[in-house]
């Protein structure tokens, strides 16, 4: 490779290698430093339709999408748009006529760990790939005698790698696991098996000298022992049509919870009990997992018909909201200065937030299709898929 080539994709940005990057909190550590007026298309390919979100890891991007009945997965050039390889298996699949608008998947997005890609389709297929060459690996798929392997929406829940584990709830309505897989071979490390998954992201945190694997199941808020996948506590909590979808997110030493109708609040645990600490009525979430920014919490509440607001993350605090009739949803990234909202409608926002307000500074237009996936900030703009195509835009 040209050493031009190499640097240029070596400086395009820090690696992004699953669900919410590296630490599953949305965190960006390598951005643009300035927002031009309008954006340049470096490239645009058709990968098909799906809403997993892209990654950056390895000196490639992957994407995850759907052609017909079969799952598709790609690496492709970061500079060029070039697809490195590709490959596919089946995964047929019927939509529950509630969900029809989000097309068939797949949802979840894929993890990236030693040289290996991880992906997790709609039905619930959990595959690894070299991420080199692609050759297949191993591949974990229920039973085809089983009709319960995805929740009623089909399967969202994106699989994490933390310390040697593949870490993955599976499963459907009636039975599932959060499940520890050996991430060379596929073979089980641990499972829990006390509740179905919803469409929730577990996240990685230690509490109390603990490390704990702690996600929204279908009926509960839990905390399994990450070495073993014993149960450390739970929380009775669901949503209409059992739609926990918020990943959870870490303030010091609390986590933070939302879902539909439910307000936002912080709990603290002590020695195995928690205990919330703080609670609001004023925002609540659906499908926008939220991101804290030193000791400010910011989020896309459904209510009032959509619209960004920000709490103070120690004390749950409003501290403002947004408009409102921002629409269905906004994915959420955000660096120490800089916010980025992303909603379906492709409409791309670039804010400087404070404690006073959004200060939004530029909206861009990115696609001409709907946007569920979460954007990949790079160090000179923006990865993003729509509908069926994966695209890179530059700020410069």
């Amino acid at each position: 490779m040209h050493l031009a080539a190499f640097l240029a994709i070596v400086f395009l940005a820090a690696d992004w290698p699953g669900w919410r990057g590296s630490q599953h909190d949305a965190l960006v550590t390598e951005e643009p430093k300035n927002f031009a007026e309008k954006l340049n298309l470096k490239w645009k390919i058709e990968i098909g339709e799906g809403h997993s979100s892209p990654i950056f890891a390895g000196g490639s991007v992957y994407a995850f999408a759907r052609k017909s009945d079969q799952e598709t997965v790609y690496s492709i050039d970061p500079a060029t748009g070039k697809i490195r390889w590709q490959q596919q298996y089946a995964a047929p699949y019927k939509m529950n006529s509630a969900a029809t608008g989000h097309g068939p998947g797949p949802k979840s997005t894929s993890v990236y760990a030693a040289g290996k890609l991880y992906t997790f389709g709609i039905s619930g297929i959990l595959s690894a790939f070299d991420a080199e060459t692609g050759k297949p690996l191993w591949r974990h798929q229920a039973s085809k005698n089983q009709a319960d392997t995805a929740p009623t929406f089909g399967t969202a829940t994106s699989p994490i790698f933390d310390r040697g584990l593949l870490i993955v709830h599976i499963g459907g309505e009636k039975t599932g696991a959060i499940t520890a897989f050996d991430p060379a071979n596929g073979a089980v490390k641990w499972s829990w098996n006390g509740d179905s998954p919803a469409y929730a992201t577990p996240i990685v945190v230690e509490l109390g000298g603990v490390r704990q694997v702690v996600t929204q199941s279908r009926q509960n808020i839990v905390s399994l022992e990450e070495s073993t996948g014993k149960l450390l506590w739970k929380i009775p909590f669901t949503t209409s049509y059992e739609q926990n979808i918020v990943t959870p997110v870490v303030y010091k030493d609390t986590l933070i919870f939302s879902g539909l109708d439910k307000g936002v609040f912080a709990v603290r645990v002590a020695n195995n009990t928690p205990q919330t600490i703080w609670q609001t009525k004023d925002a609540s979430m659906y499908m926008n997992s939220p991101v804290v920014v030193g000791d400010l919490l910011f989020g896309f509440s459904h209510l009032k018909k959509g619209q960004i607001f920000c709490l103070d993350a120690s004390t749950g605090k409003t501290l403002w909201t947004g408009s409102p009739r921002g629409g269905d949803n906004a994915a959420m990234l955000a660096s120490a200065t800089t916010l980025y909202s992303l909603t379906p409608d492709a409409k791309l926002l670039i804010a400087r937030p404070t404690a006073k307000g959004l200060n939004e500074i530029r909206q861009y237009e990115v696609a001409d299709s709907a946007t569920w996936a979460h954007p990949v900030i790079l160090a000179d703009g923006f990865l993003i898929k729509d509908l069926k195509s994966l695209a890179r835009w530059s700020t410069q």
